[in-house]
């Protein structure tokens, strides 16, 4: 397993900006897709985006996409989350999450079932 330490949360005005961050230990996170996913009250975890092992594919959610920035430092074993004019609807709790599949070759997924380490989560509200 792969211990996944999400931060960077808080409390946000709407049309401002948030960096998230994941910190990743145990097994080598190089190795990983990686994924973010959110989820609010009430509400079932979904897709915000992810990214391969190599930073070279990335995937996003319609509902981020053109305003968010996924990103990773292997060399760091970090991954980021980066969201820009933030809205009321995304507020949620964040979560980072490994798709322990050594170096795969495919698209990064969408789906929760792929993934296999979860972090904690970390807040994010945007208020008006």
């Amino acid at each position: 397993q792969v211990q996944l330490v999400e931060s960077g949360g808080g409390l946000v005005q709407a049309g401002g900006s948030l960096r998230l961050s994941c910190a990743a230990s145990g097994r080598t996170f190089r190795r990983y897709a990686m994924g973010w996913f959110r989820q609010a009250p009430e509400k079932e975890r979904e897709f915000v985006a992810a990214i391969s092992w190599s930073g070279l594919s990335t995937v996003y959610s319609d509902s981020v996409k053109g305003r968010s920035t996924i990103s990773r430092d292997n060399a760091k074993n970090t991954g980021y989350l980066q969201i820009n004019s933030l809205k009321l609807e995304d507020t949620a709790v964040y979560y980072c999450a490994a798709d322990l599949v050594e170096y795969s070759s495919t698209t990064p997924s969408s789906s929760r079932l792929s993934y296999d380490s979860w972090g904690q989560g970390t807040q994010v509200t945007v208020s008006s």
